[in-house]
C-alpha cells in the first residue's frame, strides 16, 4: 500500500560534515529501494519557507476566532496563515515521519521547534477533550523516526533532552510508534565525520526495511 512519506532535514552542514545528514542519507535510499511507490516529501527548514508564529498570525487567528472571515485579515496575516495551513495540510497528509538534525546547545536548532509550533495547532493536530489532549485522527498508527546526533555526554542509560521534547510533541498529535537512532559524539571532536560508527547506519537499512 502507498504511503507518505515527510522527511525533514535541520543542518546548515553539507551532507559530508554532518553525521546526521549522512545516516539519513543512507536511511532514504534504503527506503525508497523497498518502497519505490511511496510519495516522498522533502523539507529543509533552513531553506525552505517555515512560516513561525508571529505577531501577524496570533492577531489574525483570534480574528479568525472572533468571527471573521479569513478574507476580512490584512494582507501579511493572509499570507503567514495560508503559509502555516500549508505546512499543516503536508503534515496531516504523511504517514510517515523521519526528522534528520543535529543537537545544538544541548537541544535541537531553533527552526525545529519554530517548524514544532507551526504543526502543532489545536483543532488541527490535536484537540484537547476535558483538559487533556487529543488526537485528531484515530484511523492510522503513524511512524515517526528522529536520526538525531547528541554530543554523547550523556549517560547510557539516559534519554537526551532533545529527544525527549520531540517524543513528546509528536506524542501530542497522536504519533505513538516513535522511534530514535542515536549518533552520539560531537562533529568537532571527530577528525572525519566519514569514521562514522556502522552501528548507525546499519541501524538506518534495518528502519529502512521494516519503516
Amino acid at each position: 500500500m502507498m504511503a507518505k512519506l515527510l522527511y525533514i532535514t535541520c543542518d546548515l552542514k553539507p551532507i559530508e560534515q554532518s553525521r546526521s545528514l549522512m545516516v539519513g542519507n543512507e536511511f532514504l535510499y534504503e527506503y525508497i529501494k523497498w518502497n519505490p511507490e511511496d510519495e516522498i516529501y522533502m523539507l529543509d527548514l533552513y531553506r525552505d519557507n517555515i512560516q513561525c508564529i508571529d505577531a501577524d498570525v496570533l492577531s489574525g487567528l483570534e480574528r479568525m476566532r472572533s468571527g471573521h472571515h479569513f478574507a476580512a485579515l490584512s494582507s501579511d496575516e493572509q499570507r503567514k496563515i495560508g503559509r502555516i495551513w500549508k505546512l499543516i495540510d503536508q503534515f496531516v497528509a504523511a504517514d510517515k515521519y523521519v526528522f534528520v538534525t543535529p543537537m545544538l546547545n544541548m537541544g535541537f536548532p531553533v527552526e525545529l521547534r519554530m517548524y514544532i509550533d507551526t504543526v502543532c495547532v489545536v483543532n488541527k493536530t490535536h484537540r484537547y477533550n476535558h483538559s487533556e489532549p487529543e488526537k485528531l485522527s484515530k484511523k492510522q498508527v503513524k511512524k515517526f523516526l528522529l536520526i538525531h546526533s547528541t554530543n554523547g555526554f550523556e549517560p547510557e542509560e539516559k534519554e537526551a533532552h532533545s529527544v525527549s521534547y520531540i517524543k513528546s510533541a509528536m506524542n501530542l498529535i497522536g504519533i505513538e510508534e516513535f522511534n530514535v537512532i542515536a549518533i552520539k559524539g560531537t562533529d568537532g571532536l571527530l577528525e572525519n565525520t566519514r569514521q562514522i560508527n556502522g552501528k548507525q547506519i546499519k541501524e538506518a537499512l534495518k528502519h529502512a526495511v521494516t519503516f
